[in-house]
């Protein structure tokens, strides 16, 4: 009897009973990421000084709440297997470190590794996942990005249950980030295990470029936009599909960053800024805060925007929104400027997926400008605009009730 009641409680502890916590992301989650600008240079200061920024320079106001701290945090395990934060850099603890994020109304992130080794080198998870677990509960951790370096042998969605079910058996509801680059195709399953998933490799900051390292590439924002065709079916409010942290304000050309931030609020994926927004120009300010960009990428029915029309670098963006409104975006690849020349009453266009139809033919809509924040007339006038190089044009269409 003895040995039954063990291995009955072996197979309920093995088979595991988690899930990932509901409701933490019915839009795509806002905040900001320490990877992009700083990499390995990432301490305690730097986290502190960013939660004052985001805390009264309008991003909190505007829904950048979490403050996600990436790669290169981690000190050495304790005698008993927790891990530890690197003593130098983080010299107060994390648990201190959340209690001050938490202070300015603001949620702290963390990073860890399904394998052996971060991607920078220092320690996973692997063999760790419920140790870690119960350390980011204690800590008061909101928000977990989980890579996938150093996995040999492993099987992603095993890996990332296993997290998964670590972080519900620890207690404390966060936000799971799965960041396995799309190589296995997390759209597939990652619903189930996460809030998001990343579905390419790294963002570099360039509008069209390809970066090589051998054995993996980092995309321009241009590549990235090409490898989410097909996978819009796969995201809605809690499962997003992740475009990557963004690059704003880490140097493109204003043009790039504002078509960069137009494409990801058109994509629904979430916007994690990588920049050091503790010293902005204010043309990367008011990209970032741009609150009627914002709405598109937050609106709460949770449908990813489509690419309807391409033509000579000229592209047309459709998502639909809530209350019966559409953003439609017009993306200019080209280095050089494009003529738009576009005559509404031409078109109706229809998303076969949510069976969803804006019938601009029949149908009159009046017209918001995102960028210059000015109405500009319905539908029933054609649109004629020169389109500068990698730049957008991001309109609202809202119907006329007749």
């Amino acid at each position: 009897m003895k040995k039954l009641i063990i291995a009955c409680f072996l197979f309920i502890s093995l088979s595991g009973f988690g899930q990932k916590f509901e409701g933490m992301a019915p839009t795509p989650p806002m905040g900001w990421n320490s990877w992009n600008h700083f990499g390995c240079n990432v301490n305690e200061k730097i986290i502190r000084e960013v939660a004052d920024a985001i805390a009264v320079n309008g991003m909190k106001e505007a829904g950048y709440i979490y403050i996600n701290i990436d790669d290169c945090w981690h000190g050495e395990r304790d005698s008993l297997g927790f891990i530890q934060p690197n003593p130098e850099h983080f010299p107060s603890g994390m648990k201190v470190l959340a209690d001050y994020v938490h202070s300015k109304g603001l949620k702290l992130g963390i990073y860890s590794d399904a394998g052996w080794k971060t991607c920078a080198g220092h320690l996973g998870s692997r063999g760790y996942e419920y140790q870690d677990a119960l350390t980011y509960a204690s800590w008061g951790i909101d928000y977990l990005k989980y890579d996938w370096c150093n996995t040999e042998g492993l099987k992603a969605e095993g890996a990332y249950l296993t997290m998964r079910d670590a972080l519900y058996k620890a207690g404390r509801p966060l936000v799971f980030s799965l960041c396995e680059w799309g190589n296995d195709k997390p759209w597939e399953w990652g619903a189930e295990v996460g809030h998001l998933w990343r579905t390419t490799g790294d963002i570099y900051p360039c509008f069209d470029c390809i970066i090589d390292h051998g054995t993996w590439k980092q995309w321009g924002v241009e590549q990235i936009l090409d490898q989410q065709d097909g996978l819009r079916k796969y995201a809605g409010p809690d499962h997003w599909n992740d475009a990557d942290m963004m690059e704003i304000g880490n140097g493109m050309s204003v043009n790039e960053d504002r078509a960069h931030f137009s494409m990801w609020c058109m994509l629904a994926s979430p916007l994690i800024a990588g920049n050091d927004i503790r010293y902005m120009l204010d043309e990367t300010r008011n990209i970032l805060l741009n609150k009627e960009a914002i709405a598109i990428n937050q609106d709460t029915i949770g449908i990813q925007g489509f690419r309807y029309y391409s033509n000579d670098d000229l592209e047309l963006w459709f998502k639909p929104l809530s209350g019966g409104d559409w953003a439609i975006c017009f993306l200019n690849r080209d280095e050089e400027m494009k003529t738009v020349d576009f005559i509404w009453t031409d078109w109706y266009v229809k998303d076969d997926l949510n069976k969803l139809v804006i019938d601009l033919i029949n149908e009159e809509y009046r017209i918001r400008n995102i960028w210059t924040h000015k109405d500009a007339g319905t539908t029933q006038k054609p649109l004629q605009i020169e389109l500068p190089g990698h730049d957008v044009l991001m309109l609202r269409l809202t119907p006329v009730k007749k």
